[in-house]
Parts: C-alpha cells; sequence; structure tokens
C-alpha cells in the first residue's frame, strides 16, 4: 500500500489555544484583590517605564521607524512627546518598562515579568480610546486596562506553573507574545474565530533563544525582548482582525507542530508517548490567581532569584564597616533556579551582564548598602573594583529545601542567605530571608514602599506638582477605573519642547 502522503483533515483549533479563548472572551470578574493589586501593577509599571527613560541605551532604540512620521489617532510612549502606530508603539512602551529588570516578576518552573504585556495593552487601548472618543462613541477606560492586564497576568502566568520553557532554551517572551495577542485581539473586537487565530499564529512565531540573558552573550536584548514580543502581538492581532486564517493545529500536529519542533526536549522519550503526554500541563484554570500572587520588585532593580540576597546584603552592610579588606569567604545559600540563570564568574562586559549575576548585585548590596540601576552602568563598575574583589571570594550553594520551597504553590518562596567568615575565624550572622518585601505574603509592608518607588521614579520625567497629580489619578480607584486611556495618557507624555 502506498503512504507517501498525509492525511489533509483540518483539526478543530487546539484545546490550548479555546481554553485561552474562552478565558478572555467570558472571565468572570477579577477578585477584589486581584483587581486591587492590578491597579498597583499599572502604577509600579509606569514608574519603571518613566526612570528607563533616563538611560541613553533604552532611549536610543525609542520613536518612529521613519522620522517625521504622522499617525492620526497614534498612540503616545509615556514620558516622551512619540505619537506612534500601536504596534512601534507597544515595542517602545514594552521596552521601558521591562529595560531596567525593575518591574513586576513571576516564578515558577517558567519566569517572566507579566506586567511586560502592557506595552501592548496601553498602545491598543490608547489608540481605541482616541479612535471611540473622535466618533462620539464610549471611550475605552483605566478599567479595561486593568482587566486586560489580569488576564495578560494569568495567560503568562498559569502557562508558566509547570512548563519550563528556558530547559528547551526557548525565552519566555514567548508567553508575553501569546498573552498579549488573546487580549489585544479582544480588545480590538475580536470574535472567538479571529482570538483563536490570532493565538495561532502566536504559537506559530516560535521562541527567541533565550541565549541573550546568560553567559557567555548576555546583553542588552534581554532589556527590549519583551517590547517586541508586545509589538509582534499587536502586528497579529490586526492580521487576524483582517479575517486572515489560523492555523488549527499549531501545537499538536505530529512533524510540524509546537510540541515536536519546540517542547519535545522537555520530557524525555517523547516520541514514543501519546499526544496527551507531550502537552502543556496545568496545575489549575485561568483565574486571577497570578496576579494576587505577582511579585512586585521594590527594593532593587535585580534579576527577582537575586531580591532576598540582596535584602540579606544590606542587613549585614553595618557589620562590614572598616572591615572589607578582611572578608576571607562569602557563602551564599540559594535555590536552583538562581543557579541555573543568574550564578556567574568571569568578566561582566555590560550592564546586562552584571544585573543578571547574583555575585556582582550581592558585592555591591554588601560594599554600599544599596543597589540602584547606576550601579550596573560600565563607568560604576570601573570605579568599584571591590566588586570583582568581594565576587572571587563568594561561594554558592543550593539549599534543597529553598528549592523546594519555592516550587511550592502555597509557599512560592524566594529565598536566600548570606554569610561573611573573617580572616581572624569570625564570622557575621547568617542572614535568611524567605520572601521578598514585594511578596504577597509581604504585602501591607511592601505597598507604601511601592507608591514610594513610583514617586521616585516619576521625578525624573515630571515636577512635583505633576508626580502629585499622578499619584492622585492612580491611587484613586473610583476615578481611575472609569478615566478614558487617551486621557490618562495625556498625563503620562511630555509635551514637543
Amino acid at each position: 500500500m502506498n503512504s507517501n502522503f498525509d492525511i489533509n483533515q483540518r483539526p478543530d483549533f487546539d484545546v490550548v489555544v479555546q481554553q485561552i479563548t474562552d478565558f478572555v472572551l467570558a472571565s468572570p470578574p477579577p477578585s477584589a484583590e486581584a483587581y486591587r493589586t492590578a491597579r498597583y501593577c499599572l502604577m509600579d509599571s509606569i514608574g519603571c517605564g518613566l526612570l528607563a527613560l533616563q538611560f541613553p541605551e533604552c532611549r536610543k532604540l525609542l520613536g518612529p521607524v521613519v522620522e517625521g512620521t504622522t499617525v492620526p489617532n497614534g498612540s503616545r510612549v509615556l514620558g516622551t512627546d512619540f505619537v506612534l502606530d500601536p504596534v512601534k508603539a507597544a515595542w517602545d512602551i514594552g521596552c521601558i518598562i521591562r529595560w531596567l529588570d525593575f518591574n513586576d516578576t513571576w516564578l515558577a518552573a517558567e519566569w517572566g515579568h507579566p506586567s511586560d504585556n502592557l506595552g501592548a495593552i496601553l498602545s491598543v487601548c490608547d489608540h481605541l480610546s482616541q479612535v471611540n472618543s473622535r466618533q462620539g462613541i464610549p471611550s475605552l477606560t483605566v478599567k479595561d486596562v486593568l482587566i486586560a492586564m489580569v488576564q495578560a497576568h494569568e495567560i503568562q502566568g498559569i502557562l508558566a506553573l509547570e512548563n519550563s520553557f528556558n530547559r528547551v532554551g526557548l525565552d519566555h517572551v514567548l508567553l508575553v507574545r501569546v498573552a498579549s495577542t488573546a487580549v489585544t485581539t479582544r480588545l480590538m473586537g475580536g470574535n472567538q474565530e479571529q482570538i483563536m487565530a490570532a493565538i495561532s499564529h502566536a504559537w506559530a512565531d516560535g521562541g527567541a533563544l533565550r541565549t541573550y540573558r546568560h553567559a557567555p552573550n548576555a546583553g542588552s536584548r534581554k532589556s527590549w525582548a519583551a517590547g517586541d514580543a508586545t509589538s509582534r502581538a499587536v502586528a497579529l492581532s490586526q492580521i487576524a482582525m483582517k479575517g486572515e486564517m489560523g492555523i488549527p493545529g499549531v501545537l499538536t500536529a505530529r512533524q510540524w507542530g509546537f510540541y515536536d519542533v519546540l517542547f519535545s526536549q522537555w520530557n524525555q522519550n517523547l516520541a514514543a508517548k501519546p499526544l496527551d503526554g507531550r502537552q502543556f500541563r496545568f496545575q489549575r484554570e485561568f483565574g486571577c490567581y497570578v496576579m494576587e500572587n505577582i511579585l512586585f520588585k521594590l527594593s532593587f532593580p535585580a534579576e527577582f532569584h537575586a531580591q532576598t540576597a540582596c535584602e540579606a546584603a544590606v542587613l549585614l552592610y553595618p557589620q562590614l564597616q572598616g572591615r572589607l579588606h578582611e572578608i576571607q569567604r562569602i557563602i551564599i545559600t540559594t535555590h536552583d533556579s538562581a543557579i541555573r540563570i543568574i550564578s556567574k564568574q568571569g568578566e561582566l562586559s555590560n550592564p546586562a551582564d552584571r544585573d543578571h549575576c547574583l555575585q556582582y548585585m550581592v558585592a555591591v548590596a554588601l560594599i554600599t548598602g544599596n543597589l540602584t540601576a547606576e550601579c550596573y552602568e560600565d563607568d560604576y563598575h570601573r570605579k568599584m573594583p571591590q566588586i570583582d574583589v568581594l565576587r572571587n571570594k563568594m561561594e554558592i550553594e543550593e539549599s534543597q529545601s529553598y528549592s523546594k520551597d519555592y516550587y511550592d504553590p502555597e509557599k512560592r518562596s524566594i529565598a536566600n542567605s548570606v554569610q561573611i567568615l573573617f580572616n581572624d575565624g569570625t564570622s557575621t550572622d547568617h542572614v535568611e530571608i524567605e520572601y521578598p518585601i514585594g511578596h504577597r505574603r509581604r504585602r501591607e509592608e511592601g505597598i507604601p514602599v511601592l507608591v514610594e518607588k513610583f514617586r521616585k521614579n516619576a521625578s525624573t520625567c515630571f515636577s512635583s506638582t505633576e508626580c502629585d497629580a499622578l499619584e492622585r489619578i492612580l491611587l484613586d480607584e473610583d476615578t481611575l477605573e472609569k478615566m478614558p486611556v487617551h486621557l490618562l495618557m495625556n498625563t503620562l507624555v511630555k509635551s514637543p519642547s
């Protein structure tokens, strides 16, 4: 019998694509906690974006593809006077929110920063809100933004809980693209077929290699990769809204689908397993779990697996005054994910390399009692030779209990401990911190710090009076949720000079 052919029977859309679509079209209202947390997340993300504009390497990447382009009802970019098409605006907003590694974080089998999706959400909502206003129909409000944030956080975060894309070398911004595509297609008015089509194309794009996050290739692409993902999401949403057909079996097609081509290494001997054994694993249904449990970076612009190590180092700082030269060894006890991502030796060649180095971050905190975005710059590193001296004295150990609690959905700890041993045989306290200040378990303690962080970041772009006005708007739940998105964006942009 001749079998040199494929059976060309077009399947239904993959179940995962259908589930994501059903969620964005008919998800229940977010919990009060999720909704409140989304408001703080929006505030924090705006502040992160404004601060990033102070760094020339970031700012040089922003603006229209063609200088002088005029875009009717164009989307604005926080802290600038750019008016861009939504695709490029998504790139720019996503870029500045992520640039300094200071926005929110989600840690599980996969990692990521769900507020990255705001690049797509804000650009699309600003554009649509302006269009509606000019047509005399109700504009999108910030409530629409907050609901879209909860949905995007949930899609990205639930996919990340049990599925490790990093273990097959793919970058987590793949999940940003998928989540942003789903919510922006809905915001554009997409129906079920259009949303499924858009999501299928997001999966078909595959994933970027995460080599730009790791030694020896760590570099600034990791700071704009999320913006790139949100930009692609907006483009795919626009294509789907024009009726472009989807790819129903994008995940499950034998040989050519996402599972076989890009994800099969996640399990061993997958070729011998039935299809059900090769699909994504889900710990829970879509809801608002991710937003409720999101992690804020409140103290340090640093890769999140190092946050508690830096907190511990700052606590040890007073004990090291006048004794840095007496240090014999520095013991950092951590979890397996930190070791896999940010533990490195050797020369650190750029800021992106340094903010993904556990040893570098801890060394700066031990020497100065603080860690800021400026600490990663080339000039700062050159002027601080003690950093590399301390790095060479560090020993990294894994605690099995830290690793276990990191993956425990009821704990979700990100524990680190630091201890200093001196040449004379004495040592500092063994300082252990399980939960960083941005953790859900420390939310009450953390929110005032978040507001102060926003105030400080916003002040790099706006006057004290303007910061006061922004803070009042963002903290007033009733006013904020009813505010048309384009009016909020009016308060967040700079007039042409």
